[in-house]
């Protein structure tokens, strides 16, 4: 599967992104999708991800703001980010896979490029 990622930004504190990870190659449905996110000078941490029959996940610091979805017949995984905060700014990746790795933890073994998500204070 390939992944593209968009729909980055600058926004002001407050406001609302929305970002899609647009599949190819594969129905993204068979896979595990995550967003993931990494600040300058920062690890990359995981944000969200949803999984084969639409059950999801998000960070603590993310929980209550961001929403993960799926439109099947786009083929795209959605992220919906209100009540934005400057701490949100990095740059944000999809991310998919369909197996675990020998501790139960979802292995993302296909990456999309970054996308550029700013929020000024």
């Amino acid at each position: 599967v390939q992944l593209q990622a968009s729909g980055g930004g600058l926004v002001q504190a407050g406001g609302s992104l929305t970002l899609s990870c647009a599949a190819s190659g594969s129905t993204v449905s068979s896979y595990t999708v995550g967003w993931f996110r990494q600040a300058p000078g920062k690890e990359r941490e995981f944000v969200a991800r949803i999984e084969r029959f639409g059950s999801s996940t998000y960070s603590d610091s993310v929980k209550g703001r961001f929403t993960i979805n799926r439109d099947n017949a786009k083929n795209t995984v959605y992220l919906q980010m209100n009540s934005l905060k400057p701490e949100d700014t990095a740059v944000y990746y999809c991310a998919a896979g369909n197996v675990r790795d020998r501790l139960g933890s979802w292995r993302y073994d296909y990456w999309g490029q970054g996308t550029q998500v700013t929020v000024s204070s």
